[in-house]
């Protein structure tokens, strides 16, 4: 039976495919660039080494304020929480009307301790004219005098009672014992109060301070004066310097703590937990960018660009962060060339295309996205 003539075309196709494909098989493919990317020098520049802390802003000096007296009910209160007071301004006010009662009492009785003494005094000297001349017993004159010292005690007894009662009229009167802002009040009006007992607070001159935590190594190499920048809410940042450095440190944590004055504190409020940075020392570091920093199992990888386009991982020591770049303290040369972007897609060994500048890399990676559709549709 003749074969058709459409069967003997489609086989002579095959045979030619085959064949085609049959001598392609023994040439290695093409390598392609997995990526494209740019690329960044690293930088040797001056920083300033800084030591990142943790620590509660406080306050400075806290007062506590309270009365003197017992059992007397608060007449008024002349402040709130959040009132700045000078040294002697009026806090408080403590129902007076029986301490000024003995205090009136206690004039009235040192006004007739002043009459008896001058009555006393007059009667004595008489009595001294007529005994020397011989008109009474001399031991008339000597009880007129003796009566007369007993009523000068009893005017000094007197004046004391009264300055006693004075104090304690005044005592109804709490001030201010220092300027400051008033932190906490724990009394209300009709509140019968008693001694010792705090019924307001008081941050001594409005002034707060950040107490953070260091570890021992770092808090060596703390001094006072040291500058410090606080962060605040809302991204703001205050600055401090060190006051002083606890003498000692925890013997279970092995930390220490730095006390850092906030002359403007800002948002910054008392009892706030913020984080800070001292500024230690300037040195030379070498810099590269954040971006091209890859974090993974705990460790850190920049990757290297060789003059055959492909990547090398280097996994390197960073220090600290410096707005966009970051420090590389050991595992990076200054000559290297560094992946600045899309570090993060790569694999040690992979193939890069190298472009200059971000936008470049974009366009690119645009291009070849556009360019796979129609390489696609070719092979079918």
């Amino acid at each position: 039976m003749p074969v058709p003539s459409r069967l003997l075309a489609a086989s002579a196709v095959l045979a030619f495919a085959l064949a085609v494909a049959g001598c392609g098989a023994d040439e290695p493919p093409e390598a392609v660039p997995s990526l494209t990317v740019s690329l960044a020098a690293p930088q040797l520049r001056e920083v300033s080494r800084d030591v990142v802390a943790s620590g509660a802003v406080a306050a400075w000096e806290e007062v506590s304020v309270g009365v003197e007296l017992s059992g007397l009910r608060v007449a008024s209160v002349e402040v709130e929480v959040g009132s700045v007071v000078a040294a002697g301004d009026v806090l408080l006010r403590v129902d007076d009307r029986t301490l000024a009662s003995q205090l009136a009492q206690s004039d009235a009785q040192v006004r007739e301790a002043r009459t008896n003494l001058e009555t006393a005094r007059r009667k004595a000297a008489r009595i001294r004219e007529l005994a020397d001349s011989q008109m009474v017993a001399l031991q008339d004159a000597e009880e007129a005098e003796a009566a007369r010292a007993n009523a000068e005690a009893r005017l000094n007894t007197a004046i004391a009672s009264r300055d006693a009662a004075r104090v304690q009229r005044d005592f109804t009167l709490v001030r201010a014992p220092v300027g400051g802002v008033v932190s906490a009040r724990s009394v209300q009006p009709g509140q019968v109060v008693g001694a010792g007992t705090e019924l307001l607070r008081l941050i001594r001159d409005g002034r707060l301070e950040w107490r953070a935590e260091l570890a021992e190594a770092d808090l060596l190499r703390v001094d006072a004066g040291t500058p410090v920048r606080v962060e605040a809410p809302g991204g703001s940042v205050v600055d401090g310097r060190v006051r002083t450095v606890s003498p000692a440190l925890d013997a279970q944590s092995r930390t220490g703590t730095v006390y850092v004055d906030l002359p403007d504190p800002g948002a910054l409020r008392a009892g706030m937990f913020a984080q800070g940075r001292l500024a230690l020392d300037r040195a030379q570091a070498l810099l590269v960018p954040g971006d091209a920093v890859v974090r993974r199992d705990g460790r850190a990888f920049v990757f290297t660009v060789g003059d055959d386009g492909r990547v090398r991982e280097r996994v390197v020591e960073l220090g600290g962060a410096h707005g966009d770049l970051v420090e590389v303290r050991d595992g990076l040369a200054q000559d290297d060339r560094v992946v600045a972007r899309g570090a993060g897609f790569l694999g040690d060994g992979d193939l890069v295309r190298v472009v200059e500048g971000e936008g470049a890399v974009d366009a690119a990676d645009d291009a070849s996205a556009k360019a796979a559709p129609a390489a696609r549709t070719v092979a079918e």
